[in-house]
């Protein structure tokens, strides 16, 4: 079963810039488009950024322009550079593959993200 490990996450002022990653122990970026979701407590899991094999990528409305999904094929990571970053960002962060729940590896912990002043 595929790993998935998350990191990056940590305390920052609004307007501050984060990157995240996202390390899987497989090869599975040849064959799976992958997001990065994000959650809050009481509320559902939410799609952040998706990138597909081919390098598309899809973002939450909210985060257009200040967020950018990238991928490494060759180190198996998926990354999320947060800039302009506000207080509703803050959340915990999830990577997992990009499609309907059924696709999905075992969720990893997740990294904390706390926008605040």
């Amino acid at each position: 079963q595929v790993q998935l490990v998350e990191s990056g996450g940590g305390l920052v002022q609004p307007g501050g810039s984060l990157r995240l990653s996202c390390a899987a122990s497989g090869s599975i970026f040849n064959v799976n488009g992958m997001a990065w979701y994000r959650q809050t407590p009481g509320k559902q899991r939410e799609l952040v950024a998706g990138i597909t094999t081919g390098g598309s990528t899809k973002y939450l409305e909210s985060v257009k322009g200040r967020f950018t999904i990238s991928r490494d094929n060759a180190k198996n990571t998926v990354y999320l550079q947060m800039n302009s970053l506000k207080v509703e960002d803050t959340a915990v962060y999830f990577c997992n593959v990009w499609g309907p729940s059924w696709q999905y590896f075992d969720w990893g912990q997740g990294t904390q993200v706390t926008v605040s002043s």
